[in-house]
């Protein structure tokens, strides 16, 4: 039987930034990387984004060059699916039945795109943005002739798309249930400046529009239906409406979770010698008040690598990282520190009619998170506001003038 002495499964961020990190700190054991899309491992962000617009080729978004992971001898098994943990006899088994041993395990295996559950779904020209296979695909259909588009959610990954899909002179019309757009993730100020700027751009952008089934030509899809009885007429799909953490056979083997997999401060899982990581690790985070949640973005699953590496290391450091992301849409590019989860004020700073303010969040009077639109200096600064916990004054906050910085 193959084994090795740690065991990563997942070969996106922080699977890679995993390995990368056992190495850094001097592990000199065997490591093995299971990930179940056949490329090595490769930014995921650009696939919405430059890749999608055919801005960047794909072999500039690999995380590292191919021949890094055989130089640092990190072994991978692309092509594969994990479909059992045992923790007695530390083994986990692949979708072919192979059972591979572990030392360590670190559980990396992000999420499935949450998929339509209305009639219609199965239809072929309905895509997610999760890998470069399902890029590759609307890419296809893209040059085959497909020009009108319906992107189903509008939170980062719909937005991103949309962007892109009418840069390449598509007809997007982009679907939100909810009243605005981002909402689960910014304030109004912000959702309703995304909305004119897509709207500005030639998107049609329906909010509080509840998709009811999508109906098909031959196979393929042709039309959604929503609740109200409206349709739109079609020629491809694009959904974005979240993740289903992949933890399957982490929970059918006992470790603990409801939203993801458990985690410590440490990453390490209730199961022995297991750790998980980035988009399906559910942990207490300090930037949400101690509330437990699972967060998707890179700088998670990066930081929660390095985490998980020091402490197989012996060196433990609990992790306590800021919150960080960022969204690229036409021309405006925003960057958040911090979470804005729970707040009972927003400061605006700057004018969004100027393309260029940020929303600045606060809870009994701390700020605890910003979103800086076109203003790169009020995030470097912004974040030492919410790493500090400062309880500035609002109306100094709201002054452009005055640097961010002197508040610190």
């Amino acid at each position: 039987m193959e084994s090795a002495d740690i065991v990563i499964v997942g070969a996106g961020h922080g699977g890679a930034q995993a390995a990368i990190a056992l190495r850094q700190q001097g592990f000199t054991g065997s490591i093995m990387m299971i990930g179940r899309d056949s490329e090595p491992p490769y930014e995921r962000p650009p696939l919405s984004k430059e890749y999608l617009a055919r801005d960047k080729p794909f072999e500039r978004i690999y995380i590292r060059p191919p021949q890094f992971w055989e130089e640092r001898e990190v072994t991978l098994r692309l092509g594969n699916v994990v479909t059992g943990v045992d923790p007695q006899t530390h083994t986990v088994r692949l979708m072919d039945g192979t059972e591979i041993g572990y030392g360590k395990l670190i559980w990396a295996a992000g999420g499935d795109p949450r998929r339509l559950s209305c009639a219609g779904a199965d239809l072929n020209g309905i895509h997610a943005v999760r890998d470069r296979a399902d890029v590759d695909r609307m890419m296809a259909e893209l040059d085959d002739g497909a020009k009108r588009v319906v992107v189903i959610g509008g939170g980062y990954i719909g937005l991103e798309a949309a962007a892109v899909l009418t840069k390449l002179g598509c007809k997007v019309t982009l679907l939100e249930a909810l009243p605005r757009v981002l909402a689960r993730v910014a304030g109004e100020d912000l959702s309703q400046f995304y909305q004119q700027q897509h709207t500005a751009r030639g998107v049609d952008l329906r909010t509080e529009a509840m998709v009811d089934k999508l109906e098909g030509e031959n196979g393929w899809v042709r039309r959604v239906v929503l609740a109200d009885g409206s349709s739109v007429e079609c020629d491809m799909v694009v959904v974005g409406i979240g993740i289903v953490p992949a933890v399957g056979p982490l929970i059918a083997a006992g470790a603990a979770g409801a939203n993801g997999v458990d985690v410590d401060e440490h990453c390490r899982t209730s199961l022995e010698d297991v750790y998980a990581i980035g988009d399906c690790a559910a942990h207490a985070n300090a930037f949400a008040d101690g509330a437990v949640i699972r967060l998707e973005s890179v700088q998670n699953a990066n930081d929660m690598a390095t985490t998980a590496a020091r402490d197989i290391m012996g060196e433990p450091v609990p992790y306590n990282a800021l919150p960080w992301f960022w969204s690229n849409q036409h021309d405006l590019k925003l960057q958040t520190a911090g979470l804005s989860l729970g707040h009972d004020t927003t400061v605006l700073r700057g004018d969004p009619a100027d393309g260029k303010f940020s929303v600045i969040y606060l809870k009994d009077g701390r700020v605890i998170a910003l979103d800086c639109v076109n203003s790169t200096k009020d995030y470097v600064q912004g974040r030492k506001l919410v790493e500090a916990r400062i309880s500035p004054d609002p109306d100094v906050l709201a002054n452009p003038e005055i640097p961010l910085k002197e508040l610190v």
